[in-house]
């Protein structure tokens, strides 16, 4: 599962990826600098594992992780082919969410495309062209399921109706991600993979100042996307690198109290990322490891089962579960499994996040 991270060029979208990885992408202050897409492996912050590792002290901890993709800068007429454009849309399709970075702060060092400050205008720029890509897909489509309805395939024609709704929703300047669309409607775009369809969070780049508050920008932003099914995120980039740069925990933790955080915003980015990414997390706690495992929400205890291993999946018997909060009150798996808190769970059992689990198998 990965998120890939999209804006106009010079936004901040390849500081915020090195912020984010420890891979290095190149950061410079002109446009199509990232040609290629950079993709990292963002370990997920997760107090619960740290509380597991304290409690347990296994020989090794492993966090859950998520990918993350920092796409180039999209600039207008990208979905007719601009600036490396369909290489870009390209690698926005194999992504399964968007991390939308949107310029908030004023830097008469730092050009902008566009030659002013307007994230509301720099995301109709983008919007427009996922918008555009998108209608060309579902066009070609419906094309096809026209010239089957027009030789008596009734099934064809629902098709077409749905593909009639996503056309007229995305020539009024809308995303799909804003459509109503009944489960069937779903499927019928589902092999699209539609751009405007991932689920969105947008991130506000603010200057040092505005972090705690927001200024005219975001303002201008949160009402801008009032309406959609999307998420918003305030982060100083720049402070954010500083903050990544520092060697210390000591060191981060005292520039973080200094601008009265509590915690680097990355950290939350993170997780709304994996949440964004509709993912969860369970854990496995023994002497030799304590891990997260990631999972998608509505996962069964096989299905969980499967990502540690197919077989484990395919010789399921039962899962051992103890609640995360049980776990930790009590102390230990034997006290909470004493005090009648691990239960023996079954195919059926939809994992919960934060389950600390063990897996009973036979191949």
């Amino acid at each position: 599962m990965k998120c890939g991270i999209v804006g106009l060029p010079n936004v901040g979208k390849s500081t915020l990826f090195n912020c984010l990885s420890s891979a290095k992408a190149q950061s410079a202050n002109f446009p199509f600098c990232t040609i290629e897409p950079n993709i990292g492996v963002i370990t997920v912050p997760d107090e619960r594992l740290n509380k597991l590792e304290e409690l347990v002290q296994p020989q090794q901890v492993q966090p859950a992780t998520v990918e993350i993709v920092d796409i180039a800068g999209l600039v207008k007429g990208a979905s007719k082919g601009e600036g490396l454009g369909n290489k870009f849309l390209a690698n926005i399709r194999e992504t399964n969410a968007i991390i939308h970075v949107l310029r908030c702060f004023e830097n008469d060092n730092i050009v902008h495309v566009d030659g002013s400050v307007d994230p509301v205008r720099d995301k109709e720029t983008i919007d427009i062209e996922l918008q555009l890509k998108d209608l060309e897909a579902v066009e070609k489509k419906l094309d096809k399921y026209k010239k089957l309805s027009r030789t008596g395939d009734k099934s064809s024609l629902k098709v077409v109706a749905a593909l009639e709704k996503a056309v007229a929703h995305l020539e009024s300047g809308q995303s799909i991600r804003s459509l109503s669309l009944t489960e069937d409607e779903q499927e019928y775009l589902s092999d699209l993979h539609l751009l405007t369809g991932k689920p969105v969070l947008y991130v506000c780049n603010v200057d040092e100042g505005s972090v705690q508050s927001g200024n005219k920008h975001t303002e201008a932003v949160k009402e801008a996307v009032k309406d959609e099914d999307a998420e918003l995120l305030i982060l100083a980039v720049a402070t954010e690198a500083d903050i990544a740069d520092l060697e210390t925990y000591d060191e981060k933790q005292m520039f973080l109290e200094d601008l009265g955080l509590e915690e680097p915003g990355v950290n939350r980015l993170i997780r709304k990322a994996y949440d964004l990414l509709n993912l969860q997390t369970y854990f496995t706690a023994g002497v030799k490891e304590v891990r997260a495992w990631t999972i998608e929400k509505g996962f069964t205890a096989p299905q969980a089962a499967g990502v540690i291993h197919t077989d484990f999946e395919k010789g399921f018997i039962r899962a051992e579960v103890i609640a995360y909060n049980d776990f930790v009150s009590h102390g230990s798996e034997n006290a909470a499994k004493e005090a009648g808190k691990l239960s023996v769970q079954g195919k059926e059992y939809v994992v919960a996040d934060g389950d600390v689990m063990h897996f009973r198998f036979n191949v």
